[in-house]
């Protein structure tokens, strides 16, 4: 950005159209706006400088490129769901005197605000909120930016019992600027920017939920109250997402896991899945159609342990990195050896590692790739030999805090479709198209046929000399456009060793996943002393793709369960169908119709119950079961089925030689 100029200067402003006008300083976004035209300056939200989000009451600080942020732009959403959680922070400083103020940031689709208060809130306090956060927005309340001298903005927060405002300063760095936002007579801290005044914030907002948050997310801190909210630029964008939320609701994986007795959690195994029947039966459906595709893209299986000594993950970076998300053992191998005497086992009793007691520090897992690098570093490998595509389904564990986790979504134990390419560099461009080929198609069988990539680049915190980054980002970028896809820039969102694509699928209601990753590796081939026989008989370290497309298992079945509702594809299906009888009389014949149908490979069950077939059918339409076959006296007299499918009401009457057929062909994995 330009430098400050002094009153009286003129300042050029160059628009978006090209133009340049220019003005005599001080001048501000608004006077600009209102330059420009009356109904710019009515819609105008903020100034962006030099492509910076900039206060419009703000004075502009030299010679700059110029725009005029209104609604419409979808960077303004952030603005608005910024200040609609200082007009909450207000709204509720104003009913319950007393609540201190902590932090309160814009969100995906809204904000939340965090309160520190001895009494608890309640969901039933939210209506009078709104009400009141509506009353601020009718004030139409100037927003003001004020710096504030460090020592003076401690001193005042103290004053008034803000002693968490008053940490945020004392923690902040000497170099910046202390920035004080006030409205009417209530005021913030805060870096900025924010709208001109609380009337352009409108009323498309709407208080969501209550949750529990630590201060500064520190378990060893102050339990805080989080309220959180949407907000939007007009009330068709807050009722489209309300409807949506409320759409979320129906399809909670969470509610339909249980009405379909798919799995369970339980605190004494937080954050671990307890596979039922049904649910193990999807989950190894999923795990066998994996396999096979794996399997025909050239990939080789491999297994590898989940205790890992500490060692290994101090020389690959990751006990640096990952320590405190691991789950650490501590075993004392002079005991075990000992123990291993007792019972008969041979040996001298003395251990390689000292055998006197020596405590030896073991990580499970959080991910697979150290470990494929010492299966890659087992023999010889020849420049042949690559690309080598080893695969594991690999189950890891990272230590995530309580209040993070979600169902399925997000847990301590889950299974990755992990892989990792070895290839040479020229191997690249090859290897990025055919994955991202066989990502898409199976996306595509699973029922996702959009999804969007994002090419994450270095992060502040990464492995690698710059150069190494320089190398992997450009051969990740000229694979993407050698295989001609487009990317969105995701900046500083790459992985600890390489930039990385992400795969983002979007599903049957507009919401956005990420599951599948491609990462290209310099550094730790490196690190762990990886290499092979080139064509020239010496030595070269191979580059290592790191790539996962469903991701978690556990969290890519949550999703498959809320995109679809419970109403799974045949395939899929844990029960695909069910035989129900009329009478009992039929009973000996619906159990030749199952048997006749797990034969073919059909996943059945049967209903013998004694209740009206219409209760029947309605029961395991609500358990989501894709096919009923109904039988009664004249269905067993004449070989046939009443099929009735789910969501329909018409039943069609099939011989069971035919139904069978029908339905091993309908109930086919996609390729198998």
């Amino acid at each position: 950005m330009a430098n400050g100029v002094e009153a009286g200067a003129n300042v050029k402003l160059t628009l978006p159209d090209g133009s340049v006008r220019d003005y005599t300083a001080p001048v501000t976004g608004a006077a600009v706006a209102a330059d420009i035209g009356p109904g710019l300056a009515k819609a105008a939200l903020a100034a962006r400088i030099d492509g910076e989000m900039w206060d419009l009451n703000r004075e502009i600080p030299g010679d700059c490129n110029f725009s005029i942020v209104t609604a419409r732009d979808e960077d303004a959403l952030e603005l608005l769901r910024h200040d609609a959680a200082h007009v909450l922070a207000q709204a509720v400083q104003e009913l319950f005197p007393g609540t201190q103020v902590t932090i309160g940031p814009a969100i995906e689709n809204g904000f939340y605000y965090d309160f520190a208060r001895d009494e608890p809130f309640s969901t039933d306090d939210f209506e009078a909120i709104e009400k009141r956060m509506a009353e601020i927005v009718d004030q139409d309340l100037p927003i003001e930016r004020q710096v504030w001298d460090r020592a003076e903005a401690i001193a005042h927060f103290k004053s008034i019992g803000e002693i968490y405002k008053a940490e945020i300063i004392q923690d902040l760095p000497e170099s910046e600027e202390i920035t004080i936002y006030r409205q009417g007579g209530w005021k913030d801290l805060c870096r900025g920017p924010h709208l001109p005044s609380t009337g352009k914030l409108g009323k498309a907002f709407k208080m969501l939920k209550l949750a529990g948050a630590y201060w500064r997310g520190d378990s060893r801190n102050e339990m805080l109250q989080r309220m959180y909210g949407t907000a939007w630029a007009d009330e068709k964008q807050l009722e489209s997402h309300l409807t949506m939320l409320e759409e979320a609701e129906k399809r909670d994986h969470r509610r339909i896991g249980r009405e379909m007795e798919l799995f369970h959690l339980q605190e004494e195994a937080i954050g671990s899945v307890f596979w039922h029947e049904k649910g193990w039966s999807l989950y190894r459906t999923i795990e066998a159609y994996m396999r096979r595709r794996l399997e025909n893209a050239g990939y080789v299986e491999v297994k590898t342990p989940q205790l890992v000594d500490r060692a290994l993950w101090e020389d690959s970076g990751h006990w640096d990195k990952f320590r405190e998300n691991m789950f650490i053992a501590e075993v004392d191998e002079g005991k075990a050896v000992k123990a291993s005497e007792s019972h008969g086992a041979s040996g001298d009793g003395v251990h390689p590692d000292g055998g006197d007691g020596t405590t030896k520090h073991l990580a499970l897992k959080p991910m697979n790739c150290p470990c494929h690098v010492q299966i890659f570093n087992q023999g010889i490998k020849s420049y042949r030999a690559l690309p080598l595509r080893m695969a594991e389904f690999g189950s890891c564990h990272r230590y995530e805090p309580s209040g993070a986790l979600h169902g399925l979504m997000r847990v301590r134990a889950f299974t990755q479709d992990d892989a990792h390419i070895f290839c040479t560099e020229d191997q690249i461009e090859s290897e990025t198209a055919a994955f991202i080929e066989l990502l898409s198609s199976i996306y595509k069988d699973f029922g996702f046929e959009d999804f969007v990539i994002k090419f994450s680049d270095r992060p502040d915190v990464r492995a690698g000399e710059d150069a190494v980054w320089d190398r992997a980002e450009r051969a990740l970028r000229e694979a993407t456009d050698a295989a001609g896809v487009e990317v969105e820039l995701n900046p500083g969102e790459g992985a600890f060793y390489g930039p990385k694509l992400e795969f983002v699928l979007r599903d049957a209601i507009g919401r956005d996943w990420q599951c599948g990753t491609l990462q290209v590796d310099f550094v730790l081939p490196e690190r762990l002393d990886a290499n092979y026989i080139g064509e020239d008989n010496g030595k070269h370290r191979p580059v290592m793709l790191h790539r996962a497309i469903l991701g978690s298992f556990e969290r890519f079945i949550g999703i498959l369960i809320e995109n679809y509702a419970g109403r799974f594809p045949l395939w899929l299906a844990p029960v695909q169908a069910v035989v129900a009888t009329i009478t009992n009389d039929a009973d000996a014949y619906a159990g030749e119709v199952a048997g006749a149908l797990e034969s073919a490979g059909i996943r059945v069950e049967t209903d013998l119950r004694n209740e009206k077939i219409n209760y029947k059918i309605r029961e395991h339409s609500h358990a989501h079961v894709p096919l009923i076959a109904v039988v009664g006296v004249r269905e067993a007299e004449e070989k046939t089925v009443a099929l009735r499918r789910l969501g329909g009401k018409a039943q069609e009457i099939v011989a069971l030689d035919e139904a069978v057929a029908r339905l091993v062909g309908e109930a086919a994995a996609p390729g198998a």
